[in-house]
């Protein structure tokens, strides 16, 4: 059992919370029995170890046997060592070290996906994560992420997704407006979702619109889209506002957004 919460082991764990350090080892860390499982159960390959207490062991028996069962190593720790190796007060007794899921643009582009969602600049992690999970949800191919948008794999950004980091392909890193070409070659349409946008997200055009290749293109959470983001895109939709609610908040938008575009998708499926 790893008792010392001094010992290397635990502030190499620790330090997997800083993105420099996440860059340079081209790791970072899955938090809580929701995310371990999820991690082992769809991406084993990318499980480095796992560290859990006694508690959790006896309490999420089928997670650790699974993992052992993958040929991961488990390594059984006290509370006070993984609080101290991980970025929450409360990690639920147990953490892994991943590898980093980056996948390039052009493999998921060369798939033929009929639906992303693409954030440019955005930078609050829990909207980040929750646009993840939601993408996740309606079944898109892949999400990307620009460099100007914060860090996938920043621990709160991961607890977010609540596992469904390691359900789809992220792209990350990737300059705005060479994705949106790119994605635009590949004959997706590009539909920005701006609360000034021109367009309502309900108008017959724009779901006959969602029935084909399309990705959504979302911006910043305080100052929205940049003009010439804009620009770049085929269509600008707004979601309707019916009451008095001044607007939604990037993740509530994001999610209206990719459901929209699920029912058209899958028509057959939608309830």
């Amino acid at each position: 059992m790893l008792s010392n919460v001094r010992s290397e082991r635990v502030r190499a764990v620790r330090a997997l919370t800083r993105r420099s350090v996440r860059e340079r080892e081209q790791a970072f860390l899955a938090e809580g029995p929701q995310a371990v499982r999820e991690a082992v159960a769809h991406r084993p390959d990318v499980v480095r170890e796992v560290y859990a207490t006694a508690t959790a062991r006896e309490r999420h028996e089928q997670i650790l046997q699974d993992a052992g069962d993958a040929g991961l190593p488990v390594h059984e720790v006290t509370d006070e060592v993984l609080a101290a190796m991980g970025d929450t007060r409360a990690p639920q007794g147990m953490v892994a070290v991943c590898r980093r899921l980056d996948v390039s643009l052009d493999s998921v582009l060369a798939e033929g996906p009929r639906l992303l969602c693409v954030l440019t600049h955005v930078r609050d992690p829990g909207n980040a994560g929750t646009v993840l999970r939601g993408a996740d949800a309606v079944g898109a191919d892949a999400v990307v992420v620009s460099e100007a948008s914060v860090d996938v794999y920043n621990p709160k950004v991961v607890r977010s997704t609540v596992g469904s980091l390691f359900h789809l392909p992220v792209v990350t890193g990737v300059d705005v407006a060479e994705a949106l070409e790119a994605v635009r070659g590949s004959g997706i349409r590009l539909i920005a979702a701006d609360g000034h946008g021109d367009q309502l997200l309900t108008d017959a055009a724009v779901e006959a619109r969602l029935a084909r290749p399309h990705a959504w293109v979302m911006g910043n959470e305080a100052w929205g889209m940049p003009p010439q983001t804009r620009a770049l895109c085929d269509d600008v939709v707004r979601v309707p506002i019916h009451g008095h609610a001044e607007s939604l908040n990037l993740a509530m938008a994001a999610t209206v957004c990719l459901y929209s575009s699920a029912r058209m998708l899958h028509p057959s499926t939608a309830h």
